[in-house]
């Protein structure tokens, strides 16, 4: 597996395959073949059937900016994946090409590449594997992450979790519309600064958990800069659980860190053995995958056993299995603003639930249910990955 700064990554919105990853695989082009005079880049799959809402065409001229730049969409060529475009540059009679797949999370793959370029730092990839070792070695589950992970990883964390809490500030204080032709209405604002006649306080956080769930989805809507945690699509999921959690006060800043490093190993393991791509796998890859790591981050915090984070972990994805991603437009609006909150939501009964059961007779492991969501999201008809020609995405038509 790959290091966690794979995994999170301060971008801006509104979709990691979408625009963080097509900026990535723009800018490496023209870092190979610099004296290209036009270049021709074909969208295909997803991309193309998408990319206008997740604002794709638009990322792509601005990484290929100043040189000038077609951008052709393609939806009826197959393609070996759902994200793939391919770069055509031109210098008189010099001609240059290279394919590009952009595989969830902002992280893109290139044709012809050596795939062990990319320096490999987990050697256990199951997270069974990694309790194993961690029983006998006697780590915590962080502390393993931190003997792997390079010297600088503490400084990248904090980084990371200011760059969320700043996402959930900024939605948070901002009204309006979000950009684009659905003209929705920025809610975060509303929602927490909502007068409620609640006095349950356990009711008033779980109305703040949603209100910042929005904010920091609505920010990624409107373009702002987010983490990936994993995906642009899914960035309000934990970032909202993280502020859920440091409003209560019961927690050191290190224990925050300490447990967002627990949820980006979760987060590294689905992203290794299946996959965080929507137009791969459906939201539950994106969303699911979110929730997931947000339930183990709340569980981490409360320093339980190996099993209690499993079945954290195990609760928060299975039943998010089969969940499509049929974004309206192709925009990144409805339903995935609204979907962040609720599986912020879900992340916290997930954790509750966990530690209600402690692991009790369990008979899925959390590597079982990843298994499972990979084939899931092979099963899923193309329609409901991502290209917004099936579900909500029909029908609101």
């Amino acid at each position: 597996m790959y290091s966690i700064k794979e995994l999170f990554k301060v971008g801006n919105g509104p979709s990691s395959s979408h625009t963080i990853g097509p900026l990535k695989a723009s800018k490496e082009f023209i870092k190979r073949y610099p004296d290209c005079e036009r270049i021709e880049v074909t969208l295909y799959g997803s991309l193309a059937l998408t990319g206008k809402g997740h604002l794709t065409d638009y990322i792509i001229e601005k990484g290929l900016s100043p040189i000038q730049n077609k951008i052709i969409f393609d939806i009826m060529t197959d393609v070996p994946h759902p994200n793939t475009m391919k770069f055509v540059g031109y210098n008189g009679a010099e001609k240059y090409e290279m394919v590009v797949y952009s595989v969830g999370g902002g992280a893109i793959k290139i044709e012809g590449d050596d795939p062990k370029a990319l320096k490999q730092y987990y050697p256990l990839k199951k997270f069974a594997d990694i309790v194993k070792y961690c029983k006998e070695y006697k780590y915590k589950l962080y502390e393993y992450v931190d003997s792997i992970e390079d010297e600088d990883f503490n400084d990248y964390m904090e980084n990371i979790y200011n760059v969320m809490m700043a996402s959930i500030d900024r939605g948070l204080n901002t009204t309006g519309l979000i950009p684009g032709k659905l003209e929705i209405r920025r809610k975060a604002h509303y929602l927490y600064n909502q007068r409620s006649k609640e006095t349950d306080l356990s009711e008033i956080a779980r109305k703040r958990l949603v209100a910042y769930a929005y904010a920091a989805s609505e920010e990624n809507a409107s373009g702002g800069e987010i983490v990936t945690s994993p995906t642009c699509g899914a960035a309000g999921v934990l970032p909202a659980c993280v502020r859920y959690a440091v409003d209560t006060n019961k927690y050191t800043h290190e224990e925050i860190i300490n447990s967002l490093k627990v949820a980006g190993l979760i987060g590294n393991i689905v992203k290794h053995n299946a996959s965080i791509s929507g137009a791969e796998a459906g939201c539950q890859a994106e969303v699911g995958t979110a929730c997931s790591m947000a339930a183990t981050f709340l569980v981490s915090l409360k320093l339980t056993t190996f099993e209690e984070i499993e079945s954290a972990a195990e609760i928060a994805l299975e039943h998010h299995l089969g969940l499509t991603c049929d974004p309206i437009d192709g925009y990144v609006q409805i339903p995935c603003i609204e979907r962040n909150a609720v599986a912020a939501l879900r992340a916290l009964d997930a954790a509750k639930l966990a530690m209600y059961l402690n692991n009790s007779d369990s008979k899925i492991s959390f590597d079982t249910v990843v298994a499972t969501m990979l084939q899931t999201g092979k099963d899923l008809h193309a329609n409901y990955r991502e290209t917004s020609e099936g579900g909500l995405a029909k029908h609101y038509r």
